[in-house]
């Protein structure tokens, strides 16, 4: 009987500090990371806003129940320090407040997934949202209840149509999930459905851009994209051919570069932006490092003048295989918004 209960001691305690170095595992997680876990692992790109943490940047001190005219004032507030283009909801905002009961006034989060099955915007409820109150506000409204608790509410054009005006395409269709505290809305069902697999943990979800999240920090907003998505996106193949002519000269001379296999650029705390790349191999990295940095502080083809014009680069570093920009913008410079998309000559494959 002895063994048994030191046999049955021992199991416990081995339990237990599984569960201790998984609980600081999770604990040691950016909220971005825990976000991007829960994105389709066929999403291309992902828009964070990290909404908590804008509203603290800029001062708004919302409550939990704001009208839509604050949380519209908020917005524009957060607009001028570029902290808004990677939501899905900020034209939506004014009257899923005042109508739905939550916005980007109120929400935790967000991550806007983008990829070839669809797009889904997965929505991190602030700890005092009511998911009750919110399931009977969408039935009201005209949502079909699904049958499963943490099923799918059908609406439609003609259901968004009737709530208000303004309300973007992607919430047409939600699905609240309750226990994991995040409300997936789409245009679509399928993906959406798919999406809710994935935050359940019934289905894969996207691990090919941990790295460049991992070394992004911990951004307000950011943009992050999968190796194949930047080098289509911000490559300078969409540039003019003058354009090009010009990046091919200013390439040969600066040096090699190679795809990326991830890329990340978000605004930190305080107006920085950080720009993350990650590659196939650490000596791959050491080479890119060079020549993105000589890139950075020169001419931008394809976007008009000079980077310079832009921002001042304050350090260029690789470590392993990832390399990271730090970037300070200058006074009025929309680095993220405008440089999230190509031609991007420093981010070109």
């Amino acid at each position: 009987m002895r063994r048994r209960l030191a046999l049955g001691l021992a199991v416990l305690v081995v339990l237990a500090v599984a569960g201790g170095l998984l609980w600081w595992r999770d604990g040691d997680r950016t909220r971005l990371e825990h976000a991007v876990d829960l994105a389709p692992a066929s999403a291309e790109r992902l828009s964070w806003t990290d909404w908590s943490a804008v509203r603290r940047e800029v001062g708004a001190d919302l409550g939990a129940s704001p009208d839509g005219e604050a949380v519209a004032a908020f917005l524009d507030d957060a607009f001028a320090e570029d902290l808004t283009s990677t939501s899905a909801l900020v034209a939506s905002s004014r009257t899923m407040q005042d109508e739905l009961g939550f916005s980007p006034g109120t929400l935790d989060w967000e991550l806007f997934a983008q990829g070839p099955d669809g797009a889904v915007d997965i929505l991190g409820l602030d700890e005092r949202a009511d998911v009750d109150e919110l399931a009977d506000t969408l039935a009201a409204l005209g949502w079909t209840e699904p049958e499963e608790e943490d099923g799918v509410w059908r609406g439609g054009a003609d259901v968004l149509a009737r709530v208000g005006p303004g309300l973007t395409p992607e919430l047409q269709h939600v699905a609240l999930l309750a226990d994991e505290g995040v409300v997936l809305t789409s245009d679509q069902v399928a993906p959406l459905e798919a999406a809710a697999a994935g935050v359940r943990g019934e289905a894969d979800t996207l691990e090919s851009v941990d790295d460049v999240v991992d070394a992004t920090g911990s951004p307000l907003s950011a943009n992050v994209f999968t190796g194949g998505h930047a080098c289509e996106r911000l490559a300078m193949a969409s540039a003019d051919a003058d354009d090009q002519a010009e990046a091919d000269a200013l390439l040969e001379r600066a040096g090699e570069v190679h795809p990326m296999t991830g890329f990340a650029m978000g605004v930190r705390a305080g107006g920085d932006v950080r720009v993350v790349m990650s590659f196939e191999d650490d000596d791959v990295a050491r080479t890119d490092v060079e020549t993105r940095a000589t890139l950075a502080g020169g001419p931008a083809p394809g976007q008009g003048g000079d980077f310079t014009d832009r921002f001042s680069l304050e350090d260029a570093v690789s470590t392993g295989n990832v390399v990271t920009l730090e970037l300070a913008p200058l006074e009025g410079q929309y680095v993220l918004s405008d440089l999230t998309s190509g031609p991007v000559l420093f981010a070109t494959c």
